[in-house]
């Protein structure tokens, strides 16, 4: 990272190290116009593809703990499958701060106003505390309860409390990863994010491996093992993530005492944009949950199957979500920039590379997925079911793609809401159709996530259009470009 400060940088990093008295702030430099960086490919494909590398690096750690809790057993592998679609419910609550983060900063780094992006940058971590606190311990009290509405058999209920019980009394290094991510992300640094990923995964593999069969003299935890693998790596990359932000990053900064107190103003903006965000991925994440109890359905190798198929399949579905996450950014900078025609770019490009990446990955998944699921078990019922599931997952990678960069986008923009009532129709659409294949004609993994693809072809269709009108309005004058707020909050009087 580069040290090479202007004028005006060097002079908010004083300011912001040392506040001084409350005359001091209104001398204070204020936002110049930056101007923009073109919107190009190499921009896109420059954000995206850290992201990407972050999110393999997730995704390896991920297979490495699946590939050693599946020497448990198949009651051990679906009750990590089970605790993680409750851990993902809680993520989705948490991400009404992570979205309305992305967006906020993104938009503010593109006005220039970086004052403004650093306040915004403080008062997310600050109010996702005042979220993340009162959640972890509510979930962790109401674990057993929680797992219980799923039906699972016990041995897999059992093994799904203890992940759940671990991952919710450290949500708040949970909620610290993501939101610094989110930061950081926003304010096109996706760099920082993928080293603290390296460090945190080298953390999450090094204590499952300790932890979970007992080795160099460590006592054997199973499943508790990987589920304080999984939060001590998260907890590791969040220190990263605030250490650069404190010490080292050029885009952002937390130096200074300063920003620290919640506002209630800050606190709206952040949590209108993201509230509609949040309730998006909890009722996707309830729709999964309730998912769970579907495939139930079906039997515990299912269950655990899901759990495989969902690990060796996500390396396919990260592309999608990383040009997602850049075109949000890249959105948003170039909104708060007023330049909607270079947002238009930004999406074309996201959904362009998004389809590449996906539809190769939606090849390779169908046409090796037998291989897939024997690198984790070899347990026919598991192989069956999952081959199955992969073959109908594989379907759907295409359509995801330009469904999700679409979403993506849309939110950049300011609009949250659309992607919400999409989302979440689609989501509990798909479940209801798996539900009704599995209960009444006998369906298996190959009609529940079959499911999902044919809801998938409107859903991408809806997101594209409203996409597209948004642009347009901006670029012809038919709708006005969002205000960006003046910077907030001069620091404080001492």
């Amino acid at each position: 990272m580069s040290t090479v400060l202007d004028e005006r940088d060097i002079a908010l990093e004083i300011a912001e190290a040392a506040p001084a008295p409350g005359v001091i702030a209104e001398f204070m430099p204020q936002p110049e116009h930056v101007p923009a960086e073109p919107m190009t490919q190499r921009r896109v494909l420059g954000l995206a593809t850290p992201i990407i590398g972050e999110n393999l690096l997730q995704t390896a750690v991920g297979a490495v703990d699946t590939f050693m809790v599946a020497r448990l057993g198949a009651a051990a592998v679906a009750g990590v499958g089970t605790g993680f679609e409750i851990v993902f419910f809680i993520i989705s609550i948490l991400s009404a701060i992570d979205i309305g983060a992305t967006v906020l900063v993104s938009q503010a780094i593109g006005a220039g106003d970086r004052h403004r992006a650093n306040h915004l940058a403080r008062q997310a971590i600050v109010w996702g505390l005042l979220l993340a606190i009162p959640i972890s311990i509510i979930i962790f009290f109401a674990s057993p309860t929680i797992v219980g509405f799923f039906g699972t058999e016990p041995d897999v209920a059992a093994a799904a409390t203890i992940y759940m019980e671990i991952i919710s009394a450290t949500a708040v290094a949970l909620f610290l990863s993501f939101v610094c991510g989110a930061i950081l992300r926003g304010a096109g640094d996706s760099r920082t994010p993928l080293y603290a990923a390296i460090v945190a995964n080298v953390v999450n593999i090094g204590v499952a491996y300790l932890l979970i069969f007992g080795n160099l003299g460590f006592p054997a935890l199973g499943i508790a093992g990987s589920a304080w693998g999984a939060a001590l790596g998260r907890g590791v990359g969040a220190i990263v993530m605030l250490a650069a932000m404190v010490w080292g990053n050029r885009k952002i900064s937390l130096r200074g005492n300063w920003g620290w107190k919640p506002e209630f103003r800050v606190g709206k903006e952040l949590f209108t944009l993201g509230i509609p965000a949040a309730t998006e991925q909890m009722l996707s994440s309830g729709a999964f949950m309730t998912l769970i109890g579907v495939v139930a359905l079906i039997g515990t190798p299912a269950l655990a199957a899901q759990q495989i198929a969902f690990t060796s399949f996500s390396v396919a579905f990260l592309p999608g979500l990383a040009f997602s996450i850049a075109g949000t950014a890249l959105v948003g900078q170039s909104i708060g920039a007023r330049l909607p025609a270079d947002a238009r770019k930004a999406w074309l490009i996201s959904v362009r590379w998004a389809l590449i990446w996906m539809g190769i990955g939606s090849v390779l998944v169908y046409l090796f997925a037998e291989q897939l699921m024997r690198i984790y078990t070899q347990e026919p019922a598991v192989i069956e079911s999952g081959v199955l599931a992969l073959h109908s997952l594989a379907i759907a990678l295409p359509l995801w793609a330009v469904w999700i960069v679409s979403s993506g986008a849309l939110r950049g923009t300011g609009d949250t809401r659309t992607p919400l009532m999409v989302g979440s129709l689609s989501m509990w659409a798909a479940v209801g159709m798996a539900w009704v294949g599995v209960r009444f004609n006998n369906g298996g993994m190959d009609w529940v996530w079959l499911s999902f693809a044919i809801v998938a072809v409107p859903a991408a269709i809806i997101m594209v259009w409203m996409v597209y009108k948004r642009l347009g309005d901006y670029e012809t004058g038919r709708r006005e470009l969002p205000e960006v707020s003046a910077s907030a909050s001069a620091m404080p009087a001492h």
